[in-house]
């Protein structure tokens, strides 16, 4: 069954449309991610299922529940759904267990001690119960606000970019505890963020979100290797586009010569576009049967401390691409481009 499901949601704000026919499922225990730049409609998306605004069209079930559509709109407070926020929202003058027990208030007193108890227990802040939010670091905030969320059994999560006030150098760490809590409490999770790293960390499923709308959903592995748009391939990597046409279903001929593709693709039309990764380029020491069209110039390099970063430009655009080890060039040098195998993301014309 289900956790969530929203059908032909749309939502407009002063006659503009910021979520636009919008259809998602999460499944039972799942995390998704609604992914894509700022304005795309994640965070409209996530107050609609919230019940912070109210959508113009379109219906929202919870656990199989209908609990909004164009006749219905269950309040926020009715539907069972926990939030987890930017800023966290503790309030500073309630002590850390006072904050956790601030939702359970069908609970009798010895019911929300255990209650804080347990959820101190899952989040490792045993101890802490007394501190106050401005005695703790901002990785203790966050553990609080989510044990909190979760502390009175919500049938969802929601999370709006809850890692952006973290340090870098902790913040991974912490998406991986934050991820094993919730999977822990076995509780469905939609998360909003721009950071394609935070998702590929910490979600099981990506909605890629463009104009309002999700333009494809998958496991970060399927989008990032399959992406079924232009839209989709950028934003989860940078790369370049080369004229090519498919010869056959795994060979693509293009200006550097051919590419061969490791996943067999059918092709309505046979003239298009490869969009090629860095980690698909590979720069070897110029040879003198080296075709110009193969041969590139070293823009700059950088040094990144296990191995060389390269600028070179390629068919009019550029492009960063790592030296193989042991491999080392000079700016200004010459050097030959090959297109290692892989799986080819074609967009044909």
């Amino acid at each position: 069954m289900s956790s969530l499901v929203l059908e032909n949601l749309s939502y407009q704000y002063n006659g503009t449309a910021v979520i636009e026919g919008l259809d998602l499922t999460v499944a039972k225990d799942e995390i998704v991610c609604l992914l894509g730049a700022s304005g795309c409609g994640k965070t409209t998306t996530l107050k609609a299922i919230a019940g912070l605004i109210t959508a113009q069209q379109g219906k929202v079930f919870i656990d199989a529940k209908l609990i909004s559509d164009e006749q219905r709109f269950l309040a926020p407070e009715h539907r069972n759904i926990g939030m987890m926020f930017q800023d966290y929202a503790l309030f500073p003058h309630l002590t850390v267990a006072d904050n956790i027990a601030f939702g359970l208030t069908k609970m009798s007193k010895a019911q929300k001690q255990q209650r804080v108890n347990e959820m101190l227990e899952l989040v490792h802040l045993v101890g802490c119960a007394e501190r106050f939010p401005h005695q703790l670091s901002g990785g203790q905030q966050q553990r609080v606000a989510i044990a909190r969320a979760l502390a009175y059994n919500p049938s969802l999560l929601l999370l709006d970019e809850p890692f952006s006030n973290i340090d870098t150098q902790v913040r991974f760490e912490l998406i991986a505890d934050i991820r094993r809590i919730i999977k822990n409490q076995q509780v469905s999770a939609v998360f909003v963020t721009h950071s394609k790293e935070e998702a590929f960390a910490f979600a099981d499923t990506l909605a890629i979100m463009d104009c309002g709308k999700i333009v494809q959903q998958g496991t970060p592995e399927q989008l990032f290797n399959t992406p079924n748009s232009k839209v989709v391939a950028e934003f989860l990597g940078q790369g370049i586009y080369l004229d090519a046409e498919a010869l056959t279903a795994t060979e693509y001929t293009t200006a550097f010569g051919r590419v061969e593709s490791l996943l067999a693709q059918s092709h309505a039309k046979h003239v298009g576009q490869l969009y090629v990764r860095p980690h698909h380029l590979e720069l070897m020491p110029l040879q003198p049967q080296s075709s110009p069209a193969n041969t590139v110039t070293i823009l700059n390099r950088r040094f990144v401390g296990s191995h060389f970063v390269y600028k070179v430009i390629i068919a009019g655009q550029e492009i960063d691409v790592a030296a193989q080890l042991g491999q080392s060039f000079l700016v200004n040098d010459d050097v030959t481009i090959r297109i290692t195998p892989h799986t080819v993301n074609f967009f044909a014309e």
